[in-house]
């Protein structure tokens, strides 16, 4: 019988087999970290993306903070303006309101109606006369309650005086709401 010695053989083939496997290894670890460098590389790029985006983002809000900032400030401006103008209207009414009611006066009395006084104290106007007749203070306070911008006219007192048969006469009259005019 030959005898054949297989262990040289045997011994080259597993050193051939340990050589490719450490080689395989060496391959996956480098494949493993350049997967990993790779994924490092892909990861911090997306950061940085999202980072610029968050800048971007921030500048954008800071500037429409600006403008909402400046929005308010005209809306506040424009209810100032308008409030302005309100109390402008209202001196204007005012001011004009008494040439009216003059005016308006000075239409509604009716003949055989004197006025002696006229006065003015707010919104109430006290008005001082003498009439020929009770009919002719009747008419004058129809005519008063029927001017627009004067309400509630009120007499105060009537009194009859002397030769002629004339009457004197006090009303009030109150300009604006239809409140009941006081004394």
């Amino acid at each position: 019988m030959i005898r054949i010695n297989l262990l040289p053989w045997r011994q080259a083939l597993a050193e051939r087999r340990r050589r490719y496997f450490l080689m395989l290894m060496l391959a996956f670890a480098c494949l493993a970290l350049a997967a990993v460098w790779l994924a490092d590389q892909v990861i911090d790029q997306a950061i940085d993306r999202q980072v610029s985006r968050n800048n971007r983002l921030g500048e954008d809000i800071a500037v429409q903070d600006s403008r909402i900032r400046t929005i308010d400030d005209l809306q506040e401006r424009s209810q100032q303006l308008a409030e302005r103008m309100k109390v402008v209207q209202d001196l204007h009414d005012a001011r004009s309101s008494g040439a009216r009611l003059f005016d308006q006066l000075a239409r509604a009395v009716p003949e055989g109606v004197h006025l002696h006084e006229v006065v003015a104290n707010g919104d109430t106007i006290s008005i001082r006369g003498s009439a020929e007749s009770h009919q002719d203070i009747a008419q004058l306070m129809r005519r008063l309650e029927a001017t627009q911008g004067a309400h509630a006219t009120r007499l105060q007192r009537v009194q009859a005086e002397g030769e002629r048969g004339e009457s004197e006469f006090q009303l009030m009259v109150r300009q604006g709401e239809t409140v009941e005019a006081q004394p």
